[in-house]
């Protein structure tokens, strides 16, 4: 008969197993210059050293306090995203430290994160988020008003930020063909502000769409930054949140 401490280090290897199996099955497939953001959000710290020990060194948080927590006892070569909607009061706390924030969703929010980095001595990568997705309860800037803030912003302004892109999130649908077209739709309006700005925002290079159940389709449609976490880790348990 086997005990119950057996069954959990079965249970525990087996995770192991599965956490580095599908970081290696997804990274052999990216393209060239596509990046993948471990989306570790509500999972353990042993699921992040996990992947680690894969090879894996970009990690994706939302909860400030989360990412604080786990920032303190994992590898300082580490890459952390925030992927989440980011209160302006919180900036502060990620300023010193973060790689990239994916959802830079209003002025204000550029903004604080433009008076923090000034306070750490940091200029901090940002994405801008659009709105694509046929839902409200998404954040983000329209097309127009992204382009808009583009345009008319004085950049100089902002020296302690880098705008390196755009990020979106398209329907929650099992339509397909309708998350295709959106980040489509996406892909081509990155091209054209691309080409836009390339002489006043030399960084604008990045282009954050994909999560685990339509990232192979946003790969087919130009994204270089995936954002992948269930299908890596499991469900979450978010009953200890």
């Amino acid at each position: 008969m086997i005990c119950q401490s057996s069954l959990a280090l079965q249970n525990r290897m087996h995770k192991m197993s599965h956490i580095s199996d599908e970081i290696k099955r997804i990274t052999s497939g990216l393209p060239q210059g596509v990046r993948l953001v471990a989306i570790s959000k509500y999972h353990p710290v042993g699921a992040i050293e996990e992947a680690y020990a894969a090879g894996q060194r970009v990690f994706g948080e939302s909860h400030v306090q989360e990412i604080q927590e786990k920032v303190q006892v994992l590898p300082k070569d580490i890459e952390w995203h925030f992927i989440g909607h980011l209160q302006t009061n919180k900036v502060k706390y990620i300023a010193p430290y973060i790689s990239l924030i994916h959802a830079v969703d209003s002025l204000k929010l550029l903004q604080e994160i433009n008076k923090q980095g000034a306070k750490t001595g940091r200029v901090i990568p940002i994405l801008l988020q659009l709105h694509i997705a046929q839902e409200e309860t998404k954040f983000g800037f329209t097309l127009e008003e992204c382009k808009q803030l583009i345009e008319k912003t004085n950049w100089k302004t902002y020296p302690n930020i880098q705008i390196s892109g755009l990020m979106c999130m398209a329907t929650n649908t099992e339509d397909m063909n309708q998350v295709r077209q959106e980040f489509n739709r996406v892909y081509n309006f990155f091209l054209e502000l691309k080409q836009t700005v390339k002489d006043i925002l030399p960084a604008f290079k990045e282009l954050s769409m994909g999560m685990s159940n339509d990232y192979t389709i946003a790969l087919e449609e130009g994204s270089t930054l995936i954002r992948v976490g269930s299908k890596i880790f499991g469900e979450r348990d978010y009953s200890k949140h």
